[in-house]
């Protein structure tokens, strides 16, 4: 093909095929699959194509382990011991397995940016749109939860020293001058403190509950229910909604996509998807129970308020660039989807013309205000958590992930026995996904009504109150 003698052969790539001639396979040329890429390596613009698989390890962490970590606890008080402990392993291992599926039916088509890009091969024109839209609902849903953290933090270490919204607003101020970094590379140092930040803090909690008599929010005199239990039998309102927090925990596949596609070497993703998968599932597990064992029903949503006033201050000071840099990532991930979909295919996505900085700091800021009016509107942490679980994590997550893998090997459905069984496996995980979004909605809504009816120590929309419990209603 015009390529001297001297040089050595492209590397190929062996591609299963949708049709039956998988036993003959696709050969694939390298090459081939490069230029596909969204991303091209470059040297006289923006090279977004930085990120080892041993940076891809700290980004997946910070990615995972970031507000979710502080609603778990919570969750484990409406599920119980066993039920939580259950719910973490199984919703982190289904996490880890459905993230695999997305990454590699990227790989085997590059020029996915994100599953929105996935969804367009296969539905489709209006597949894609309506996953573009409920791609940029998921992030602005998550960061509105960050900068409602922040604001959380903030009311906590002021003694509510301002309007709760005008702390929203700073926080809104904060996560998007975070997330007008460019590239996933240029984010792992920034990640990787806030990953130290957001471990200190809640070890603050752990073992300051430890050493606590009774916990900070129960009755400090007299005698009173601790609330921890093995079992419990809740039903199905409170169940769907405690399952759907600590689900969306590890949701992290969607947002390993985008990540990939800035990858130097896309295919060694698994080396960073399996050890994170792991160390989050262990970090869940043990900080979530020792909470719950020492503080039962009493814990603090988010987490970081249940070892009382002083390390509630503690916590969420050392924990405070987590929070900021948590938010961003998930901002981060809805502009540059809305970044690349704006100029791709132009020379502007990877110059540094004006056109190319107006419409990344132009993505950044829309999508940043958006969830500072998600975050102030819906002012409950672990029912926001829960909503963002149920209503985007179930389908990008669960149903997504599960019907690419049943596009790509759709031939499996009249094969062998043992790929008839994978076929139906793959069915009932796009079941359950169906599950969860209709069950796990239905039920956060009921509990998100009911918090406003009854009060519960819930704010008005837009409301001043201290979200942190602080001050005394």
């Amino acid at each position: 093909m015009g390529v001297p003698s001297t040089e050595k052969p492209s590397k190929t790539t062996v591609v299963e095929p949708r049709e039956s001639s998988i036993v003959e396979g696709e050969v694939v040329d390298a090459n081939t699959l490069e230029e596909r890429e969204v991303f091209k390596s470059t040297v006289d613009g923006v090279d977004f194509r930085t990120v080892t698989w041993q940076r891809a390890i700290l980004i997946f962490l910070k990615v995972q382990i970031a507000t979710g970590v502080l609603g778990i606890p919570g969750a484990f008080g409406t599920l119980g011991a066993v039920g939580g402990v259950l719910s973490v392993i199984a919703w982190q291992a289904l996490n880890t397995y459905t993230a695999i599926l997305l990454a590699d039916f990227r790989n085997r088509h590059p020029e996915c940016h994100t599953l929105v890009d996935e969804c367009g091969i296969i539905w489709g024109r209006l597949g894609r749109e309506i996953a573009g839209v409920l791609f940029l609902i998921n992030y602005v849903l998550c960061t509105g939860s960050g900068i409602l953290g922040i604001s959380t933090a903030l009311n906590a270490l002021s003694n509510h020293g301002a309007c709760t919204v005008w702390f929203s607003f700073v926080g809104f101020i904060m996560i998007t001058m975070f997330s007008s970094i460019r590239t996933w590379g240029k984010m792992t140092w920034p990640l990787t403190l806030a990953f130290v930040s957001v471990i200190a803090g809640v070890l603050v909690v752990v073992i300051g509950v430890s050493f606590q008599d009774r916990p900070a929010a129960a009755p400090q005199t007299g005698p009173f229910d601790l609330g921890f239990h093995v079992i419990t039998y809740p039903g199905f309102i409170a169940g769907i909604t405690a399952s759907a927090t600590i689900f969306v925990s590890s949701a992290a596949g969607p947002n390993y996509v985008s990540v990939i596609a800035e990858m130097k070497r896309p295919q060694d993703y698994r080396k960073a998807v399996y050890p994170v998968g792991f160390i989050v599932g262990a970090v869940y597990l043990s900080f979530s129970m020792v909470i719950y064992y020492y503080c039962g029903t009493w814990i603090a949503t988010p987490s970081l308020g249940s070892a009382g006033p002083l390390l509630k201050k503690i916590a969420y000071g050392i924990a405070f660039p987590s929070l900021i840099v948590s938010a961003g990532l998930f901002n981060h991930n809805s502009s540059k989807y809305a970044f690349v979909r704006i100029l791709r295919g132009t020379k502007h996505l990877q110059s540094n013309s004006p056109i190319h900085w107006s419409t990344w700091i132009a993505c950044n800021l829309v999508a940043g205000f958006a969830s500072f009016i998600i975050c102030s509107a819906v002012p409950v942490f672990n029912d926001l958590l829960a909503l963002i679980g149920s209503f985007c994590g179930a389908p990008m997550s669960i149903i997504i992930p599960a019907s690419l893998w049943l596009y790509d090997f759709d031939h499996y459905r009249k094969g062998n026995m043992k790929q008839m069984i994978f076929y139906g496996f793959h069915l009932l995980l796009a079941l359950l996904g169906v599950f969860v979004f209709i069950g796990g909605t239905y039920g956060t809504i009921v509990t998100i009504k009911a918090s406003y009816t009854s009060g519960g120590g819930v704010g008005s929309a837009f409301s001043c109150a201290d979200n942190s419990n602080t001050i005394a209603s």
